[in-house]
C-alpha cells in the first residue's frame, strides 16, 4: 500500500518519544482479545464454507458500521477523496474478506497447527516491515532481533504441540498442501493490511481511528454484498437452526471482533510505532489459544505454556525497547 510517512508526526520529530505508549499497548491487547474469537468460528460453524462465513460476518459488519455512521455520515465522509475510498476498499479486501476466507480455509484443510504457525508469524513480518521503513520510529531491526526470535520460537512450539496432539479440523496438517498455501496467503494478506492501514492512519491524522474503522466496515460490507449472490448460489440445504447459528455468530463477530476490535487496533496503530504495533498482533494468537483451551475444557500442556511464555516475553521485550529514554534508534 503506497503511503507517505507524515513528516510532522511525533514519532518522526523525536524517535524516542512515544506518547501514549501504555494506552497503545492496552489497545493492542484489547484488539487481540477480541480478534482471538475469530479462530473459534470455523469450529462453531462446520456446516458453512469459508466464503459463506466471511460474507455473513462482513455483511453484518457493514450494516453495523453504516448504522453507527448514519447520524453523521456527511461529516465523517467529508474529508475523504477518491484515494481514501480506494484505500478503504483495498484494506477491507486484504484485512477482512480475503484474510478470513484464507484463514477459515487453512483451518479446515490444514488444521489449526499449521495455521497457527504460519499466520502467527504476522507480528514478525509487520515488526520487520516497520523497523526497515525509512525514518522509522523506534529501534533498528538488529535491536529487535531478540523479540522477533522469541515470537518465532513461541509459534514453533505451538505448532509442534498441536501436530503432536493431532488437533485441528483438517487432520494431518503437514499433508494438506492447499491449506498451507491458504495459511501463507492469510499471512501475506493480513501483513499487507496491517502495514497499509497504519500508514493511512499516519497519513490522515484528521480522521479519527473510530471513523476509519467504521468506514472500513462500510467498504467491507459493500464488497460482501457483491459476493452475496455467489454464496447463495453455492449454499447447500441447511436447517433453520443452522442459519440462526450463522446469523448469531456472524453478528457477534461483526460487533466484537470487527467494530470494537478494529477500533482498538486503529487506536493502537496511531499511538505505537509500526515495529511495536506489529508485536501486539501476538495477543490474537495468545487469546485464540486461551479460548481454545476453554472450548476443549482443558489446561495447557508444557509446550503450550513454554510457547505462551516466549510470546509474552517477546512482546514485553519489544515494548521495553520502545520505551522513552531507551538507547537511540541508531544504536545496535
Amino acid at each position: 500500500m503506497p503511503a507517505t510517512f507524515h513528516p510532522m508526526s511525533p514519532s518522526a520529530a523525536n524517535p524516542n518519544a512515544h506518547p501514549g505508549l501504555a494506552r497503545g499497548v492496552a489497545s493492542g491487547v484489547a484488539a487481540g482479545a477480541l480478534w482471538g474469537l475469530v479462530f473459534l468460528a470455523p469450529q462453531l460453524l462446520p456446516d458453512f464454507g469459508p466464503l459463506q462465513q466471511s460474507v455473513a460476518r462482513y455483511l453484518a459488519y457493514g450494516l453495523l458500521a453504516l448504522a453507527l455512521l448514519a447520524p453523521r455520515w456527511r461529516r465523517a465522509t467529508a474529508p475523504l477523496g477518491a484515494p481514501e475510498w480506494r484505500a478503504l476498499v483495498v484494506l477491507s479486501l486484504l484485512g477482512n474478506l480475503l484474510y478470513f476466507v484464507l484463514l477459515a480455509s487453512a483451518i479446515h484443510a490444514a488444521g489449526g497447527a499449521a495455521t497457527a504457525l504460519i499466520v502467527g508469524l504476522v507480528p514478525v513480518v509487520v515488526t520487520v516491515a516497520g523497523a526497515r521503513r525509512r525514518h522509522a520510529a523506534g529501534p533498528r531491526l538488529r535491536v529487535l532481533a531478540g523479540p522477533c526470535v522469541l515470537s518465532v520460537l513461541g509459534m514453533v512450539l505451538v505448532a509442534i504441540d498441536a501436530v503432536r496432539a493431532g488437533r485441528g479440523l483438517g487432520g494431518d496438517a503437514a499433508s494438506s498442501v492447499g491449506g498451507l498455501v491458504c495459511a501463507v496467503g492469510a499471512l501475506v494478506s493480513w501483513s499487507a493490511y496491517s502495514v497499509g492501514n497504519a500508514r493511512w492512519l499516519e497519513r490522515r491524522p484528521d480522521i479519527s481511528s473510530r471513523d476509519w474503522s467504521l468506514l472500513t466496515g462500510v467498504a467491507t460490507g459493500g464488497l460482501a454484498l457483491l459476493l452475496l449472490p455467489l454464496t447463495l448460489w453455492s449454499a447447500t440445504t441447511h436447517g433453520s437452526s443452522a442459519w440462526l447459528r450463522l446469523l448469531a455468530i456472524s453478528g457477534a463477530l461483526a460487533l466484537f471482533a470487527s467494530v470494537i476490535g478494529n477500533a482498538f487496533w486503529n487506536a493502537a496503530s496511531r499511538r505505537l510505532p509500526l515495529s511495536l504495533a506489529g508485536q501486539m498482533i501476538v495477543f490474537e494468537t495468545l487469546f485464540a489459544l486461551l479460548y481454545g483451551f476453554l472450548w476443549e475444557w482443558r489446561l495447557p500442556g508444557l509446550l503450550e505454556l513454554a510457547a505462551i511464555a516466549c510470546l509474552l516475553a517477546g512482546v514485553l521485550w519489544c515494548a521495553a525497547l520502545h520505551a522513552p529514554g531507551d538507547r537511540p534508534a541508531h544504536a545496535g
